[in-house]
């Protein structure tokens, strides 16, 4: 059942909670339940969403006119996401949704003992991060967000990316109904991120499901995520944790806490880190522990964002930013199983013969 609630804890929510709190939002409360070392924050739901949606388009206008957009026309198509963002964008929050929400940051902040505390502030769509349909990429995040206000302007900025010309795209070609969607938005304290990556529990670039492949570099996650830096790359073994593929790449450039206090800057790299390895042993051993536990756990192979603090205590410096079902592989597997031929009646008499045919045939 969806919650009415305008916010949810992480600690309030698990997998079931989709319709509530996106995928994302549910599977950060899904890993805490879990026993994984995530971030604490907390979700806008999807019940904010409607209600903001519903002050500002009483009368359905907006999914209307994104429902009927031809993912062909291209001209109306940019036309039409850009102005819906912009009404969504500027749209200030029904005042129960922001009060909510600032009572809820002040109360992250108080936990964590710091005024104006550094969040994230990411996309959670009620249809993403499944197996068989991810909207990863498509919808914003925000990094390094401090105070009340921009918390705020964010979650709109967020809400409205649903309306991107790509993430309406992707639903248009993929049948998925405008009336079934919604945004959820995840307010999440930010790691002082010494290294970040991802890492999958299959390859993915063969769908070995026996090996752990990392990507690594300095900084935070987003110069991994957008291909900014060419990461460290390394390959361990389920079976027997060995590091069976070690590349080390020279990493230039990473994302940094802008100076100011507010956001994120690209700088250079000091030299006498851009050759050395991103993770120790002793980390990527940790990392891989907890993917094959965040995997049992799911039951099927795992996309993981992670980060190791540089300000929290050794041993309790690796989290888990998000993880979400692998979907290339996922969906290959599907597209073999669905391809293969079904079993023919004859086949089983076969069998129970001893693979003889009987006399006569």
């Amino acid at each position: 059942m969806t919650s009415t609630r305008p916010v949810l804890r992480f600690a309030d929510v698990g997998i079931d909670d989709v319709p509530s709190v996106g995928g994302k939002g549910a599977s950060l409360g899904e890993l805490l339940r879990a026993g994984i070392r995530v971030p604490n924050g907390f979700v806008v739901t999807t019940a904010a969403f409607r209600q903001a949606i519903e002050h500002l388009d009483a009368e359905g206008d907006i999914v209307r006119r994104i429902a009927a957009l031809d993912p062909a026309d291209a001209a109306t198509l940019a036309a039409t996401t850009a102005e819906v963002r912009a009404v969504v964008e500027s749209a200030p929050l029904p005042a129960d949704v922001a009060d909510a929400v600032t009572a809820s940051y002040v109360e992250l902040c108080a936990e964590s003992g710091e005024h104006d505390l550094p969040v994230a502030v990411r996309s959670s769509a009620t249809s993403e991060d499944s197996a068989d349909a991810s909207f990863a990429g498509l919808q914003d995040t925000y990094l390094w967000v401090r105070g009340a206000a921009e918390v705020l302007e964010q979650v709109r900025r967020c809400w409205a990316s649903l309306y991107s010309v790509e993430s309406v795209t992707y639903r248009l070609r993929r049948a998925i109904p405008e009336d079934d969607l919604a945004m959820a938005v995840v307010v999440q304290r930010m790691v002082d991120s010494r290294s970040s990556g991802v890492l999958f529990t299959r390859s993915p670039l063969t769908g070995d499901r026996s090996v752990i492949c990392l990507d690594a570099s300095w900084g935070l996650g987003s110069a991994v995520v957008s291909g900014d830096v060419t990461p460290d790359s390394f390959m361990v073994s389920k079976v027997t944790g060995e590091i069976t593929r070690r590349t080390v790449a020279t990493k230039t450039t990473w994302h940094q806490p802008d100076p100011s206090g507010s956001g994120v800057v690209e700088t250079e790299v000091p030299g006498q880190l851009q050759d050395v390895p991103s993770l120790s042993d002793e980390e990527i051993a940790e990392l891989v522990a907890i993917a094959r536990t965040v995997e049992a756990h799911y039951g099927c192979p795992q996309d993981i964002e992670w980060a190791v603090s540089r300000s929290a205590a050794g041993g309790e410096n690796v989290f888990l930013l998000q993880s979400r079902p692998e979907t290339v592989w996922a969906q290959k597997d599907a597209e073999r199983a669905a391809a293969a031929p079904a079993a023919r009646p004859f086949d089983h008499v076969l069998n129970l013969l001893g693979g003889k045919r009987p006399s006569g045939s």
